[in-house]
């Protein structure tokens, strides 16, 4: 069997999906926007630090000879972003926005398949895979489709409520924002596919509301990241608990529950916060960032430190495909209190190796806190349970169940 795989940025996940396809040799070509090789000439203008998201692209130099580049689109969005042209890359409508990249790659690859031999499935993620798949199917070929993230009518039928609920964060909620062309898209993108790939339970269970039959759905988790050295869990004694958010401020991540059971700890707690504004017009939000130490951006490296230094990671999330953030969190030794919309349930074991509580309930994550707080030495036993469960399903796991389950459709 040859995969034909795209997907416009590449990010870890599909790095490890091209691993695994290509390690069993299933991967035919790959098609994306910008990629970089070590050594070569976009790796070394990557070392430049404006130009440093080209080398977040680098892939396996095995992979170059069947690598396909269309950089254009996506060149011009993250130069327009960088210099702060916003109409450039407006959602939806802008020139260089990333609902463009992912349209200008779809037609792309749906237009490359009649020139490709011996190919016998496309691999193809959300909102990137329609016409891809309507090609596909003239060429008899399978369709297998990668949702990141839950089902959208999920994600509005549980956000539209949190937003009556909470209407002063309603700002951040840019859940809504998809054009009803957008969504029809999404739908008939699930209508073609012969087979569906998700990594969390949760996101499983939110196309149980697509209104008809699609295929049948697989639920692989992603891997961990590289386990380094062992955390020092030193005594706490009377300091404050250092807590860590990251992640885009938006109430979709469960924000304002967060910054809520904290005030109510008071000095007990020191919340670090690393993440972007999606939204700069949010009094509750600016409010609520005053009163903590707020980061907005950092090298992906350096948060990776920054989690190793904090005693727990929040992420309180109400809407997740997975939240990559958990597993990078556990990797370092930082157990996770997070929720039963994100991954957690698949890789946590309540009490265990982090914490799980019930999306939205703000009550259950302050007493989450405040049993940790009372019993401090429960950071070092659930950090080292949460750096074992990392040792024991790496990227690689991920990559060779993927692979297996394209083979053997299982």
């Amino acid at each position: 069997m040859k995969v034909v795989v795209s997907h416009p940025t590449g990010n870890a996940n599909v790095r490890a999906a091209l691993a695994g396809m290509h390690k069993a040799q299933l991967l035919a070509a790959y098609y994306t926007s910008i990629a970089s090789f070590e050594g070569g000439l976009l790796d070394r203008i990557g070392a430049f630090g404006p130009l440093s998201e080209i080398r977040r692209r680098r892939l396996d130099s095995k992979l170059k000879a069947i690598t396909h580049l269309s950089p254009f689109t996506e060149v011009g969005r993250l130069f327009s972003a960088k210099v702060g042209i916003a109409n450039l890359n407006r959602h939806e409508t802008g020139l260089f926005s990333i609902d463009s990249v992912y349209r200008n790659m779809d037609r792309r690859v749906a237009a490359q398949l009649a020139n490709l031999k011996n190919i016998n499935a496309v691999y193809a993620y959300e909102d990137a895979a329609e016409l891809t798949f309507n090609a596909a199917k003239s060429h008899g070929l399978e369709c297998l489709y990668d949702l990141p993230i839950g089902y959208w009518r999920a994600a509005r039928r549980l956000l539209k409520n949190e937003s009556e609920r909470r209407p002063e964060w309603a700002g951040t909620l840019t859940t809504f924002k998809d054009s009803e062309a957008k969504l029809a898209r999404k739908d008939r993108e699930l209508l073609l596919a012969d087979r569906i790939f998700v990594a969390s339970t949760f996101t499983a269970k939110t196309l149980q509301e697509y209104p008809g039959i699609i295929a049948p759905v697989k639920v692989i988790p992603y891997g961990f990241p590289d386990v380094g050295d062992m955390k020092q869990y030193h005594s706490l004694g009377k300091r404050p608990l250092k807590l860590l958010f990251v992640g885009g401020l938006s109430q979709r991540k469960g924000i304002a529950e967060m910054f809520a059971a904290i005030d109510k700890l008071g000095n007990h707690i020191e919340l670090t916060i690393v993440g972007k504004k999606v939204n700069e017009n949010c009094a509750a939000l600016d409010n609520a960032l005053a009163k903590h130490k707020w980061i907005a951006s950092l090298p992906h490296a350096e948060i990776l430190k920054l989690m190793k230094q904090h005693d727990v990671l929040l992420f309180p999330s109400l809407f997740e495909g997975f939240g990559l953030v958990i597993t990078e969190a556990m990797a370092q030794g930082t157990p996770v209190i997070t929720t039963d919309r994100t991954a957690g349930p698949d890789i946590i074991e309540h009490g265990n190796n982090g914490w799980l509580i019930n999306a939205g309930d703000e009550l259950e994550l302050q007493n989450a806190i405040e049993n940790i707080l009372t019993n401090r030495q429960l950071i070092a036993n659930t950090g080292k349970a949460a750096m074992q469960t990392a040792l024991l399903r790496p990227w690689q796991v991920y990559s060779d169940e993927l692979a297996a389950a394209i083979i053997y459709n299982n």
